[in-house]
């Protein structure tokens, strides 16, 4: 099976929750977007126009590897234009107050999956009929987790141990894929003098890295300082993959304890979960199930969960008075709760089609809309569990 051969094999179109006006504080735009992931389109829309990204309002992040339509707000009296092949911008109406992830009721996607052999096909639609019917595990996926280190873990659980040296290391070495072998050789070099702070600020590029190695040449062991120099998206994301894979782990507890035959797929930093059906008790109980993520004050739906809760932690060496990080000032985590299996809506499956880019093979065309927050992605991966 191949996913998002072309940007037309994954449609992605925002829905919000509130009507569009005719006049109002804020100009809504809709932006229409092949080949850029949403920050660096939006990065881009603010320095053509002026503006610091901060002005823009936008709800949901969108990939680069799909045609993706979504809502973004600046205030009334700025202007935003660009119209290029692959972003487009179009001032539709206006809104009242800045958009904001609250105001996303969720997404509509289409999608085309290629390249399926005929067995592969059958098995789709069979498991397409089970997902329509008893939904899937609301896990965050993979993309949630981009800065997760495979030998230095995660940033924001070093933080909450109070290995402020350790979460700073991850910050400045941790080597991703898509960076430059600039990037990457630059990071190598402070990985192998860690410590060094004279040296590493003579390698040093791009303005954190300056900022950072300056400070601490003044203040050699003061990370939580250091770690302050941060921006606040950044730090966001970062709380953000550790409080999705406690919040994971949780999810998988929940499901285990059910007594529901389960299958393993593989993830990025763990294997995810997945049932084929589920028995009418199970089902009634899980579909109707709020999860918390992890922060110092968290609600619980019942005793089971917050058992669970507290096994995950404990399995993470962590206490809830771990979450108040009193050194780090620029965010903090919040915890809300997150439907633990999500139903897609209006789950229209097509018939297995030759597939014109394949030759010998079939495509499978997928039409569902999901609430915020829920990952299509994950759809596909619960289609794809083994018998």
């Amino acid at each position: 099976m191949k996913l998002k051969v072309k940007p037309e094999d994954f449609i992605v179109k925002e829905e919000i929750t509130v009507p569009i006006l005719k006049e109002g504080s804020f100009k809504l735009y809709l932006l229409e977007k092949r080949f850029w992931n949403t920050l660096d389109a939006l990065q881009r829309l603010a320095a053509e126009n002026g503006l610091k990204l901060s002005e823009i309002g936008y709800g949901g992040k969108k990939d680069r590897y799909g045609h993706t339509f979504q809502y973004i707000t600046v205030q009334a009296s700025k202007n935003l234009s660009t119209r290029e092949k692959n972003l487009n911008l179009t001032h539709i109406g206006y809104l009242n107050t800045p958009l904001s992830p609250v105001l996303i009721a969720g997404n509509h996607f289409e999608i085309t999956l290629r390249a399926l052999s005929g067995e592969e096909g059958n098995n789709l639609l069979k498991r397409a009929e089970q997902v329509k019917k008893y939904g899937f595990p609301n896990y965050f996926d993979d993309q949630r987790f981009g800065s997760y280190d495979k030998e230095q873990g995660f940033f924001a659980k070093k933080l909450l141990l109070g290995h402020f040296n350790g979460a700073l290391k991850i910050y400045l070495t941790s080597i991703y894929p898509e960076e430059s072998r600039e990037a990457k050789e630059r990071k190598k070099f402070f990985a192998a003098n860690w410590g060094n702070w004279e040296e590493c600020l003579k390698e040093a590029k791009t303005r954190i890295e300056r900022e950072i190695f300056g400070f601490l040449m003044s203040s050699p062991k003061n990370f939580p300082g250091a770690l302050n120099l941060i921006p606040k998206e950044q730090l966001s994301l970062y709380f953000a993959a550790y409080q999705g894979y406690l919040y994971n782990n949780l999810l998988k507890e929940i499901l285990i304890s059910q007594g529901i035959g389960l299958r393993a797929y593989p993830g990025a930093v763990e294997d995810y979960l997945f049932y084929l059906t589920l028995p009418r008790k199970a089902f009634n109980y899980l579909k109707s199930l709020m999860l918390p993520t992890a922060a110092q004050k968290v609600h619980f739906p019942n005793e089971e969960v917050r058992r669970e809760y507290l096994k995950v932690l404990e399995r993470e060496r962590l206490k809830s008075g771990d979450f108040n990080l009193r050194k780090i000032r620029k965010v903090y985590f919040k915890s809300f709760l997150r439907p633990a299996v999500v139903i897609p809506e209006g789950f229209y499956i097509g018939n297995l089609l030759k597939d014109e880019l394949y030759h010998g093979k079939h495509k499978l065309e997928l039409k569902f809309f999901l609430p915020r927050g829920s990952y299509a992605t994950m759809l596909i991966k619960a289609l794809n569990v083994s018998y």
